[in-house]
């Protein structure tokens, strides 16, 4: 698998670009905006975009996904069907961070802990993480230990919990229960800000490492 982060937005999401190197069949997670950029980073890669896959429904990362799917006619799968009343309330989370509006979206598939999203001949195991958003979701390539992981988990931080429908215990219990159990190799990609280790969180991370 290959894969490009693109920062998309004033709030510089870490949205993916990730693809099969034999196919060259390709998804996005988190499209949060700025699809020129998208579309001109996977047509350099000469990537076909056949789907749209999302963490959670934060307009920052899922703001573009309506517009993308409806421009490339694909499918967008997730997040967790827990996060669909902040998929209606999209335009509203963007106004209130003083962005134009933007329109919500009705996945093509909801997903669930222990689904596998495909893309060529990847699979990708998906885990329920909530916490940050009760219907978040992180996205797992096992071949290659790596993960997606949202905004559950920063380089030295964890994702927010004080927003409408988060739980700092949830956010807590998914990392520690559902991610390090992954192994300390895997190298996780966060929603905003640089790549880590979930080895070197458990070691230095002060809000969720092993010393806490």
């Amino acid at each position: 698998m290959k894969y490009i982060i693109i920062p998309v937005t004033a709030l510089q999401q870490n949205c993916s670009l990730i693809w099969c190197e034999e196919s060259k069949k390709g998804a996005v997670i988190d499209p949060g905006g700025d699809l020129d950029k998208i579309l001109q980073t996977a047509s350099s890669n000469g990537v076909a975009i056949e789907k749209i896959l999302i963490t959670h429904a934060h307009f920052d990362h899922a703001g573009g996904a309506n517009e993308l799917a409806e421009k490339l006619s694909i499918p967008i799968e997730g997040p967790h069907i827990a996060d669909q009343p902040l998929i209606e309330r999209m335009s509203l989370q963007a106004s209130l961070y003083g962005f134009p509006p933007v329109p919500s979206f009705t996945p093509e598939r909801w997903l669930e802990q222990d689904d596998t999203v495909s893309v060529g001949d990847i699979t990708l195991r998906v885990l329920h993480c909530p916490g940050h958003t009760p219907g978040h979701v992180v996205f797992f390539h096992a071949d290659s230990n790596l993960a997606f992981v949202g905004d559950v988990l920063f380089q030295g931080s964890v994702g927010r919990t004080d927003f409408p429908l988060s739980s700092h215990a949830d956010l807590i219990d998914s990392i520690r229960l559902k991610l390090w159990p992954l192994g300390n190799e895997v190298t996780f990609i966060p929603g905003h800000g640089p790549n880590s280790t979930f080895g070197a969180e458990r070691q230095n991370n002060p809000f969720v490492g092993d010393s806490q």
